[in-house]
């Protein structure tokens, strides 16, 4: 729970820069954009490890 947490910990402080990157051009955002879509890749790898050994255990 405390990695979804994370994931939404990472969607929130990037919305700022979505929306410099996607309504104003701006690259600098893009870069941080691709940083934090990275970050969120890794989380949801460790979350998806996370639950298959949980409902494997549970068997």
């Amino acid at each position: 729970m405390d990695k979804f947490k994370q994931v939404q910990e990472v969607i929130a402080s990037v919305e700022a820069d979505v929306a410099k990157f996607y309504g104003g051009g701006n690259g600098a955002a893009g870069t941080r954009v691709r940083k934090a879509m990275q970050a969120l890749k890794t989380l949801a790898q460790e979350i998806r490890a996370e639950v298959t050994q949980k409902k494997n255990n549970a068997k």
